[in-house]
């Protein structure tokens, strides 16, 4: 994703908050510098709308987020996903497992033995968890972040590797 695409990023997900942090223009500006991996679908189509995005962290990263924190505490070395939001009209067209398809891919390819996430159970965001449990995540623990307030599991799937022939 590029600057031009910061307003249609926020736009998006502003309105899937509560299943993604709040975020101001600024802090999605920053997270975007920040990740590396900031990856979107686009309708070139229809002006270059961003249909879907998502941002990823490597391990290693300067990112604050309690959730990614838990992770590297955890020791794995995985591709973190931070946020993937689907505009809403546009769902249950696989545009989510296009983008985490993507996300496998580069995970593959870094030789990272893991993709993972968190997702909201307070509040409850029923169809996320479903979403992800289809992709192959389990949950590999759970925690309170922002003061409490929000619960979360945290979800890991395994990279598959692709077998080579001798």
């Amino acid at each position: 994703m590029t600057a031009t695409d910061l307003d249609q990023v926020c736009e998006l997900n502003s309105a899937a908050v509560p299943a993604v942090s709040e975020a101001s223009s600024a802090a999605i500006e920053s997270l975007l510098a920040l990740s590396g991996h900031g990856f979107a679908v686009v309708d070139e189509a229809a002006d270059a709308a961003i249909l879907g995005f998502i941002v990823a962290f490597d391990p290693g990263s300067n990112y604050a987020s309690e959730n990614y924190r838990y992770f590297e505490q955890r020791g794995s070395d995985s591709l973190y996903i931070d946020r993937v939001v689907v505009r809403e009209e546009h769902r249950g067209l696989h545009l989510g497992q296009f983008l985490y398809a993507h996300a496998f891919a580069l995970a593959r390819a870094a030789g990272r033995e893991e993709v993972t996430c968190e997702v909201n159970i307070i509040p409850p965001n029923p169809g996320s968890m479903r979403f992800h449990a289809r992709l192959g995540f389990a949950e590999v623990g759970q925690q309170e972040t922002k003061d409490g307030t929000v619960r979360v599991a945290l979800l890991a799937a395994g990279v598959a590797r692709e077998s080579r022939s001798a």
